[in-house]
């Protein structure tokens, strides 16, 4: 592999990550807007509260 294919990979694979980033982004905001969502959100980090061993 040449010097410049290993850049072109590397500036694809960086970009593919990046688009990767931004729409996982994209859906952790919309989760966080829907009210329905954050309120079992918040219910299940309450039962893991109380599942958690003491100490």
């Amino acid at each position: 592999m040449t010097r410049s294919e290993a850049i072109r990979l590397a500036l694809v694979e960086t970009a593919a990550r990046y688009r990767g980033e931004q729409a996982l982004a994209s859906e952790a905001a919309k989760l966080e807007a829907d009210e329905d969502d954050r309120a079992e959100m918040l219910a299940v980090a309450r039962v893991m509260e109380n599942l958690r061993a003491p100490g």
